[in-house]
C-alpha cells in the first residue's frame, strides 16, 4: 500500500512539473511562465491574461506590442486608484528588468483582451504574441483556467482553502478541540 501510494504521489508530482515546463517560453534572455486566462463570465466581450516574465539578460527590455487572434485588441495594463476607485489603465510599455521577475495578475499588471471573438472557456487554450523592444517577438499559449482562478499556483483552490483553515486555526480559542 506504502509503495502504491508513493507511485501515485510521484506521478502526480510529475505531471506538476512537466505541466509547468510545458508552459515556459523563451527569447533571447527573457522567459515568459506560467501564462493564463480566466474563463468568461456569460458573452463578456473583454478578458485578460497573465504571466510572469523574467529576464536573465543584463539589460532592461520592454514589452511593446501584444496581439491574439483571440480577441480584436489586446494590450498592457494596469490598475491604479483615483479618487478611491480602482481603474484600469493602458500601459504603452511594460518595463522587463534584469533579476527581477514582472509578474501578471489579477489586480495588477495583465493582458487586456478586448472584442473577444468568443468566450473564454475552461480548458480552451489560445496564442498570444508578445513584442520585446529588444529581445523580438514571442508566440506563447495561454491556457484559460476556471472564473474563480486566481493563478496556476491554485490547484483548484488548495492554497485558498489553507489560508483559511490557518484563519480559523487562529480564531479558534485555545482547548476548543
Amino acid at each position: 500500500m506504502t509503495k502504491l501510494i508513493a507511485a501515485m504521489t510521484f506521478a502526480i508530482l510529475a505531471g506538476w512539473v512537466s505541466l509547468s515546463a510545458a508552459e515556459d517560453f523563451k527569447v533571447g534572455h527573457l522567459v515568459v511562465s506560467q501564462p493564463w486566462a480566466r474563463a468568461s463570465i456569460g458573452p463578456s466581450g473583454a478578458g485578460a491574461a497573465y504571466f510572469t516574465i523574467a529576464n536573465h539578460g543584463k539589460e532592461v527590455d520592454r514589452l511593446v506590442g501584444v496581439k491574439t487572434t483571440a480577441a480584436k485588441r489586446a494590450s498592457a495594463h494596469t490598475h491604479v486608484i483615483e479618487k478611491g476607485m480602482a481603474r484600469m489603465r493602458r500601459i504603452a510599455a511594460l518595463e522587463i528588468s534584469p533579476g527581477e521577475p514582472t509578474v501578471l495578475k489579477p489586480g495588477g499588471l495583465h493582458i487586456m483582451l478586448m472584442g473577444l471573438k468568443a468566450p473564454l472557456k475552461e480548458g480552451m487554450v489560445f496564442p498570444l504574441a508578445l513584442t520585446f523592444e529588444k529581445a523580438g517577438t514571442l508566440s506563447i499559449r495561454v491556457r484559460t483556467r476556471k472564473i474563480t482562478s486566481m493563478g496556476p499556483g491554485d490547484h483548484g483552490g488548495h492554497e485558498d482553502h489553507m489560508k483559511q483553515m490557518k484563519q480559523m486555526d487562529h480564531k479558534m480559542p485555545k482547548g476548543s478541540m
